[in-house]
Formats: structure tokens, sequence, C-alpha cells
């Protein structure tokens, strides 16, 4: 049997990581730093601390969840349940194509964009890492329905390919911030890419919602026993 798990993995990956609240708050970090310094190297120093802390906190958490799953062995209860939530957050998603911000909708929570704003103009290490932390946490509503997807399919063979293959999704997903950090050393205005994600934020959510329906459904089979990964 072939081991579908990696493909699955890179295609969630590469959606998850188009999502607008992550790219969002880095275009506010570099936005932040451009007023701050005109120094690039700090810029460059500064953006890879923050994605560097996005990548370890979604790493462990992602292999909490792993380790949990497996050895409570409630893969297929949480399979089905995990299912059927990814499919009501993915209809929220592909709302949000339609008619963006009205109603319910997968966003930070307003209360927590003013304490993201403030390590952002702070644009030091620690600030830096403290955001890296504080946004993986207050941007799950966001990214939580992949992400908690893969680690249940991943719990079902938790072996070192699993590891490897949640390192890679990890790098995958932060992968977009690693360009924007890289456009704006090179010159592209903060301004200029936030204009481009606004400009496609509706089309990342449809993406993303057509992906967590999707992946609702191939879970539900997958903890039913019907199909296989592994």
């Amino acid at each position: 049997m072939s081991d579908l798990r990696l493909p699955t993995v890179i295609v969630t990956a590469l959606i998850d990581s188009i999502n607008p609240c992550a790219i969002g708050v880095l275009v506010l970090l570099v936005s932040a730093l451009l007023v701050l310094s005109e120094n690039k190297k700090k810029l460059l120093v500064t953006g890879a601390i923050y994605i560097t802390a996005v990548f370890v906190t979604y790493f462990i958490a992602g292999l909490g969840l792993l380790t949990v799953i497996h050895k409570m062995q409630i893969g297929e209860m949480v399979g089905i349940m995990v299912g059927f939530l990814v499919i009501i957050l993915a209809l929220v998603e592909i709302k949000d194509f339609f008619w963006y911000g009205k109603g319910f909708s997968l966003t930070i929570p307003k209360s927590q964009i003013a304490r993201i704003q403030k390590y952002a103009e702070e644009g030091t290490i620690v600030a830096s890492i403290i955001l890296g932390i504080l946004v993986s946490a207050v941007e799950l509503p966001c990214t939580g329905g992949p992400y908690l997807a893969i680690t249940t399919i991943l719990a079902e063979k938790f072996d070192f390919l699993a590891i490897m293959y949640l390192l890679l999704y990890n790098f995958i997903f932060v992968l977009p911030l690693i360009i924007i950090v890289l456009l704006a050393y090179f010159g592209t205005e903060a301004l200029d890419i936030k204009h481009w994600k606004d400009k496609y934020k509706r089309w990342m959510r449809l993406a993303t919602g057509i992906l967590m329906l999707g992946l609702g459904v191939l879970l539900i089979l997958f903890a039913q026993g019907t199909i296989s990964l592994v």
C-alpha cells in the first residue's frame, strides 16, 4: 500500500500557508520595522526570529497533538469528530468568499490585535519571539482546522516519517512568510504586499475552504476505515 500521507501533507500545507491571518501579521511586523529602522539587516534578522518562533510553536503543538491522539488510541472517534468540525469550518471559509467579514469568520480575535501591534512596533528580538508565539496561539481560528486534520491523520501511524511530515508541513506553512521577508529585504514595499494580500484574501479563503471540505470528508472516511492513507 502506498503512503499517501506525503501528498496529503504537502497539498494541505500549501493551501494553509496562504492564510490571510499569518500574512497580515507579518506585513504589520515588516511595516513597523521599516518605519523604526532603515537597517535591512535588522529586518532580516527580526523577521527570521519571528518566523522561527511561529515554526517551533506550531511544531511543538502538533507533536503534542500527535502524541495524545496516538497514545490514547482515540484516532477513530477524534477523526470523525474532527472531520465534521473541519467541514463546518470549511463552510465558514467559503462563506467569506461571498460575504467577507460578515457574520462569524475565522479571524484573529479583535481583542488581541492591540497586543500584536504592540510587540510588532517594538521590533526587538524578544518582542519578535513573543509575537511569534502569541500569533501562533491567537490565529488558530484561521489555521487550526487543516492542522488538526493533518495531525489526526498522522497520529494513525505515529512513526519517524510522521514526525518528518509534521516538520515538512510546518516548513511549507512558513514558506510564504520567508518569501515576504525576503521581498521586503530586497526592496518591495510593505504596503505593496498588504495590497496584494487584501486583493486576494477572498480567494485565499475560498481555496482554504475547498481544501478543508475535502479534508473533512477524507478524515471521516479515513476514521471509518473506508480508505487508507498508509
